[in-house]
């Protein structure tokens, strides 16, 4: 081996040894999440339902759910307020998805109802987030679904079965997972030659 090679291992070494007795040790600095932690931050929700908890409720419980907890900032009927964005309606909207100023509603946008639950679920009411109950997020998701017109009757039961089967108005409004399956480069969304 040849002198250089040998001088160079040697440096590092000792410039990684140096590295690391420098750097700082943190003994009794956090611990181990318990069982019941780990559960209460593993809340996704899928499309197909799985994560989805135990419970149900109707667009008639969450009526008063609604106006107790969501209305201050969404508005009396979802409309939207000072706060909150519109979340009702939007169905026959969703050609303003293309506008500078989409309608970004339930109805028109999302495409699960599986994630309106899981939003509703890990973010609301603002500043409270992780308050609701499975039932009342059930009851809340129904709510909107039924003001959204998506399901027909405000006594229509959401759970852990029937909320993945509801059929969303721009379930197939969006890109699929590979931009390769999209043949028209303008649809695309390429650009001087330039492709996502």
């Amino acid at each position: 081996m040849r002198l250089s090679k040998i001088l160079s291992a040697g440096i590092f070494l000792l410039a990684a040894s140096a590295a690391l007795a420098q750097a700082p040790s943190y003994s009794n600095v956090g611990r181990t999440p318990t069982k019941e932690e780990i559960q209460a931050w593993d809340i996704s929700v899928g499309p197909d339902g799985k994560g989805l908890p135990a419970g149900q409720g109707t667009a008639k419980e969450g009526a008063p759910i609604f106006a107790a907890k969501c209305a201050v900032c969404h508005g009396a009927n979802g409309e939207g307020g000072k706060i909150g964005p519109r979340v009702v309606g939007g169905i026959a909207d969703t050609e303003t998805l293309t506008t500078l100023k989409p309608v970004r509603t339930v109805g028109g946008y999302w495409p699960y109802a599986t994630s309106v639950f899981d939003f509703i679920n890990r973010a609301m009411p603002r500043g409270q987030s992780g308050t609701l109950t499975p039932n009342e997020v059930y009851s809340l998701t129904a709510l909107l679904l039924f003001k959204s017109n998506i399901i027909k009757s405000d006594d229509e039961v959401l759970d852990q079965k029937t909320l993945p089967k509801v059929q969303m108005p721009n379930r197939n409004g969006f890109v699929p997972a590979r931009f390769a399956d999209i043949p028209d480069e303008h649809k695309r969304g390429c650009k001087q030659g330039i492709c996502p």
